[in-house]
């Protein structure tokens, strides 16, 4: 039994000894291995340095909010040296300037910039930056920023027309002005317009900037309007993205005109009327003057007949024969019998004669009724009160002849002037003197 366990405990003690052998051979060839390989190097890179060799600002702020009444200051710098290079800018607005030299940008921002209405709120303005070598011009750099300007205080926007707010015009005429805005914080959008009468514009406004056009026409002042004139009241509502309102009212005060073009054309179809009358006129008073004048004819011959005989028995009674004797006494009764026989057959015709005399002198003041009121120029300024008085004339004539038949006339204009300027016609109704 002891036995056993002694070689048990050789046997185990064998094995401890072989592996642990094993284990250290395969150490030292490790460690022979290792020794064998080459040292590590640890490996660090340093940057190679790179010359700076493009132009570029090195601070540049591409956009600028600025409040009213503040100040700006802005350095700008680039990478080399700057005192070799010169700065400039392009479209600024206005008060906006910039140092040469170092680049410094500054602006007052003043509220009266604002007021004059040269700088704008709520504006994006775009400023061209550049800066140049002195000495190479290629050597250069363009670029842009942009600018813009608040203001925390509300300013009203308001509409101001280009003109008074009394105008006058006459009909006929034409009347234009702008209607303008003067911009606060914030702009006026949209432009209503409106009036007391209803009138037609050759345009519309609808925005700051439009122009109002307007002609009234002839007869838009009425008869019963006061002082021959109308007012006209026009407002002009402007509106902004807040619907805040601004009304500019301009009272545009009418007058009444002559139209001259219609009005001429009136005049001169009155005058025709006027000619076509009286030559209507003429030939009734050649058919009067002639029944006046075959009528007195006819008593001319009665006339001579009665007398021949009242002389022939005046003759024959102072011859020796008492059968010449006897005739002499007879024909003087024969004169004597003529005169009834006168009167019934060509009676005095008074009333063709009187009509003849009203129809001669009708004609002679339309004749100067229109040569008195001819027209002087195109734009005579009588000619509505010439018209009427012509009117008038024609009118009251035509009354005083409304009993005499007017007749249509046949023969030519010239033919009638003729008759009615004839001198024995003439003659026989010349007034007299007494």
């Amino acid at each position: 039994m002891i036995y056993k366990k002694f070689a048990l405990l050789l046997l185990f003690t064998g094995l401890f000894l072989s592996t642990f052998s094993q284990v250290s051979d395969s150490l030292k060839a490790e460690t022979i291995k290792t020794d064998t390989l080459k040292p590590e190097v640890d490996s660090v890179f340093v940057p190679i340095p790179q010359e700076d060799t493009v132009l570029r600002i090195r601070n540049l702020n591409p956009y600028f909010t600025l409040h009213v009444d503040s100040t700006l200051l802005y350095k700008l710098e680039i990478n080399r040296d700057q005192s070799q290079y010169y700065w400039f800018i392009k479209n600024s607005p206005v008060g906006l300037k910039i140092d040469r030299n170092t680049g410094l940008l500054t602006f007052k921002a003043d509220k009266a910039f604002f007021l004059s209405g040269r700088l704008k709120y709520d504006v994006d303005y775009n400023v061209d930056l550049g800066v140049q070598n002195l000495d190479n011009p290629k050597d250069r750099i363009d670029t842009s920023f942009t600018i813009m300007f608040f203001n925390t205080e509300i300013i009203p926007s308001k509409i101001k027309p280009s003109v008074n707010n009394i105008l006058y015009v006459d009909e006929g005429d034409s009347i234009s002005f702008k209607v303008l805005c003067e911009d606060g914080s914030f702009p006026i959008q949209n432009i209503t317009m409106t009036s007391n009468y209803a009138i037609k514009t050759l345009g519309t406004v609808t925005k700051c900037g439009d122009e109002f056009r307007w002609s009234p026409p002839f007869g838009f002042v009425k008869a019963n309007d006061p002082n021959k004139q109308r007012e006209v009241i026009v407002n002009f509502v402007g509106a902004n993205k807040f619907n805040v309102r601004d009304t500019a009212t301009i009272k545009i005060i009418v007058k009444e005109n002559i139209n001259y073009p219609q009005k001429v054309l009136e005049y001169n179809e009155l005058v025709r009327s006027i000619q076509n009358y009286s030559n209507r006129l003429k030939a009734t008073f050649m058919e009067l003057d002639k029944k006046v004048k075959s009528t007195q004819g006819a008593r001319t011959t009665f006339d001579l007949t009665s007398a021949a005989s009242s002389l022939g028995g005046t003759v024959f009674s102072s011859l020796p024969t008492d059968g010449q004797k006897t005739a002499g006494k007879i024909l003087p009764s024969v004169g004597v019998a003529l005169v009834p026989v006168k009167e019934s057959v060509s009676p005095v015709k008074k009333e063709e004669q009187n009509s003849a005399t009203l129809v001669r002198n009708s004609i002679k003041r339309l004749e100067y009724m229109v040569q008195n009121n001819k027209l002087v120029g195109e734009k005579d300024p009588e000619l509505i009160n010439k018209t009427t008085k012509l009117r008038d004339e024609l009118k009251q004539i035509q009354i005083q002849l409304i009993e005499v038949p007017i007749v249509e006339f046949g023969d030519s204009p010239e033919e009638l002037d003729k008759y009615f300027n004839n001198p024995k016609v003439a003659k026989k109704y010349r007034m007299r003197k007494s």
